[in-house]
C-alpha cells in the first residue's frame, strides 16, 4: 500500500536564494543571525551581510572564471562564514561540495577529483593536508584559498601563505567590492528545467562503499526546507515559539543534516544560530545554559552522552522545550532516560528519518503529537512512502510488517554525480528511491526504522537487527554506549556486541559475561550476543553519528585471526 502524506502544499517555484532572501535588495533584519558561541557580541553576521557577503562572493567567483554547473569546494569545520560559502556560490550559479574537516589527504583529493572542483577553499589548519590533496588531485596553487577560522576575518587580516604548491591566497580575495556586491542580482529561475538545476553536491557518507556525490537542485532544498517548516507552522503556538527559538550549532554543516538547519532552515525563519567551531560536550551544555537555548538538533551519540554522563545534571538546560534527533535509530528507553533530564515533562524527543538522498528529511513529528516510542513520525507533505518485500518494489508489505521503504517526492535527489549505474540502481525510472532501510509502519501511518538492509545479521537464517540489540545493551547500568556486528562462525553469523564500558574497571570478562546474559534475557535465543562481549574505547561513528560498522568488522576480523594463532 502506497503511504500519500496526509499534507500538501504548494512548493514556491523560485530559487533558493530568493526563497530565502526573496529578492537581492528586499529589505533584510540587521539584528544578529549568526553568533559566535565564544564571543557573541564581538563576532556576529547579520542576516542583511549574511546576503550582501554572498552577493560579493558570488560577483567575485564570476569574476575569477567560474562559470554556471562549476563546483566550488569548502574543506573546513565550522565558522561564521561557512554559510556566506554556501549561498555565495549557489548565487553565482556554481554548485557547492562541502568535504569532511577530519579527511586525509586521499580521501579529500577522491572529493577534488570525483566532483571536479574548480576551486577549493581549505581550513588555516589543514592547509597541509588540503596541499597534498591538491596536488594529488592536479589543482594549482591559485585555485586554492586559505579559509580562517573567521576571526581574521572579522579583523580584516588576510592569512597567506607560500607552499610547496606555491603562493595560497585567503578567501577574502575572492569578495568584491561591496558596490559591485549589492549590484550583483542572481538569475531569476522559475521553469520547472531551471530549478532542476544542481546547487549541490553533498558526498553520502559511504557506510556501503565509496562516497558518492548526492546531487541536490534548488527544488529539492525549497521544497524540503518548506515541507518541515510548513508541518511547522500549524502548531497553533508556532508564532509565539518562533519568536523565542534559539538553535546551538555544533553538527559539521558541511553535512546535509546541519546545512539544511542552520544554512537555510534557521536563515528562512530567521531564528538566532550560536555556532561552535566543533562539537565539544561540556561547552554545549555550557552554551545552552548561557544562550538559552531552545531547540536542539541532536545526532544519537549526543543524545546518549547526554543521558548517560553525570555533568549533565550540573547545568541549568530548563530553556530547552523542543529536541530532534536524526540519522541513526534510538531506542525508547534511552529517549525517556534522556528526558528524564527535564523532570516537568518539557521536553519530548522527536526522532525523525532522512538521509543525504532525500535531502535531508523524510519524515516528521506533527508538533502537536506526543511521540511515546522509537518512530520516525510520518512522511512529510507532498510525499509518499511504501514498505516493499522484493527488489522490484512489486510487492508491497502489509501493515506491521517489515521491508524496504521506499520514498517518492520533490525532496529527492536529482541522482548520483557522474555515476548512472548508482543511480539507476537506486531509484526508479518513476523516481522511487529505493532507500536501503529496513522499516515498517502502524495503523497511525507512523514508521519505524528498524536498521540498514545491508547490516542485518542473519543468524541461521533469521533475521537480527543490530540497531534493536544496540537499544537494549543501551539500558545496562555498565554501559555506555554500544554496537553491534555480525561475525561468521562455523559457517553461520553471531551477533557480536562492543561496548564502551562506564568504567574502565568494569571491563572484566566476568562484565562481559553478565551483559551476554543479560540481553539472553530480554530478546529470542536467535538475537543472543554468541558472538561475544568485547570492550572497546570508542565506537568508531562518522559525524553524523552513524556507527561505522565496516571498522568494526575489521577489528573482529583481526582479533578473530590472532585467537586462532
Amino acid at each position: 500500500m502506497v503511504i500519500k502524506s496526509r499534507w500538501s502544499f504548494p512548493i514556491p517555484s523560485v530559487s533558493l536564494p530568493t526563497y530565502i532572501f526573496d529578492s537581492p535588495t528586499a529589505e533584510l533584519p540587521k539584528t544578529p543571525l549568526y553568533l559566535s558561541a565564544s564571543e557573541p557580541d564581538k563576532y556576529n553576521i547579520t542576516l542583511h551581510r549574511l546576503r550582501h557577503d554572498a552577493q560579493r562572493l558570488a560577483s567575485g567567483l564570476r569574476r575569477a572564471g567560474l562559470q554556471p554547473g562549476d563546483r566550488v569546494l569548502l574543506y573546513s569545520g565550522n565558522t561564521l562564514f561557512f554559510p556566506i560559502v554556501v549561498l555565495g556560490v549557489i548565487m553565482a550559479e556554481g554548485i557547492f561540495t562541502g568535504a569532511n574537516p577530519t579527511y586525509i589527504a586521499r580521501e579529500l583529493a577522491y572529493q577534488l577529483k570525483d566532483s571536479g572542483a574548480r576551486f577549493m577553499l581549505c581550513a588555516e589548519g589543514s592547509l597541509d593536508t588540503g596541499i597534498a590533496a591538491a596536488k594529488e588531485a592536479g589543482m594549482g596553487a591559485e585555485r586554492v584559498f586559505i579559509f580562517d577560522d573567521g576571526l581574521a576575518t572579522f579583523e580584516g587580516r588576510k592569512v597567506e601563505k607560500s607552499t610547496e604548491l606555491g603562493h595560497i591566497r585567503h578567501w577574502t580575495e575572492l569578495l568584491d567590492t561591496p558596490e559591485r556586491g549589492s549590484a550583483y542580482s542572481w538569475p531569476n529561475l522559475q521553469t520547472p528545467e531551471e530549478l532542476d538545476r544542481v546547487v549541490a553536491l553533498n558526498y553520502s557518507s559511504g557506510t556501503t562503499g565509496v562516497a558518492k556525490g548526492v546531487m541536490i537542485t534548488h527544488k529539492n532544498y525549497v521544497a524540503n526546507t518548506s515541507q518541515q517548516l510548513h508541518i511547522q507552522a500549524t502548531a497553533p503556538d508556532y508564532k509565539e515559539k518562533l519568536k523565542k527559538k534559539r538553535y546551538l550549532c555544533f553538527l559539521p554543516m558541511y553535512h546535509a543534516m546541519a546545512q539544511a538547519t542552520f544554512c537555510f532552515g534557521a536563515v528562512k525563519q530567521r531564528v538566532p544560530v550560536y555556532m561552535m567551531p566543533k562539537f565539544d560536550f561540556l561547552e554545549m551544555l555550557q552554551n545552552v545554559q548561557k544562550y538559552r537555548i531552545s531547540d536542539m538538533v541532536l545526532v544519537p551519540p549526543v543524545v546518549v552522552a547526554m543521558a548517560k554522563h553525570p555533568a549533565t545534571k550540573k547545568f541549568d538546560l530548563s530553556s530547552v522545550t523542543g529536541v530532534s534527533s536524526g540519522a541513526a535509530p534510538l531506542g525508547r528507553e534511552i529517549i525517556r532516560e534522556f528526558e528524564s533530564i527535564w523532570p516537568n515533562g518539557q521536553v519530548n524527543v522527536k526522532q525523525g528519518y532522512g538521509m543525504t538522498e532525500v535531502t535531508c528529511a523524510a519524515t516528521i513529528f506533527h508538533p502537536s503529537i506526543y511521540s511515546d516510542s522509537f518512530s520516525v513520525g510520518e512522511i512529510l507533505a507532498n510525499c509518499e512512502a511504501k514498505i516493499v518485500l522484493d527488489d522490484d518494489g512489486k510487492v508491497e508489505a502489509p501493515q506491521g510488517e517489515r521491508g524496504e521503504i521506499w520514498v517518492r517526492g520533490p525532496n529527492i535527489m536529482k541522482g548520483y554525480w557522474n555515476k548512472p549505474d548508482a543511480t539507476k540502481e537506486t531509484m526508479t525510472e518513476d523516481r522511487w528511491l529505493k532507500t536501503g532501510d529496513v522499516a515498517y509502519v502502524d495503523k497511525n501511518n507512523h514508521f519505524f526504522i528498524v536498521d540498514r538492509k545491508k547490516e542485518l545479521i542473519k543468524v541461521k537464517g533469521l533475521q537480527v537487527a543490530p540497531a534493536e540489540l544496540e537499544a537494549l545493551l543501551l539500558d545496562h547500568p555498565d554501559v555506555q554506549d554500544a554496537a553491534v556486528i555480525g561475525i561468521t562462525a562455523n559457517g553461520d553469523e553471531l551477533p557480536r556486541a562492543y561496548i564502551v564500558p562506564q568504567s574502565q574497571e568494569s571491563a572484566t570478562p566476568e562484565t562481559a559475561e553478565k551483559i551476554k546474559n543479560w540481553l539472553a534475557e530480554r530478546v529470542s535465543r536467535h538475537k543472543r550476543l554468541e558472538g561475544g562481549v568485547n570492550f572497546i574505547d570508542a565506537i568508531p561513528k562518522n559525524p553524523s553519528g552513524k556507527i561505522m560498522r565496516r571498522q568494526l568488522r575489521d577489528k573482529a576480523a583481526l582479533e578473530d585471526t590472532k585467537a586462532k594463532l
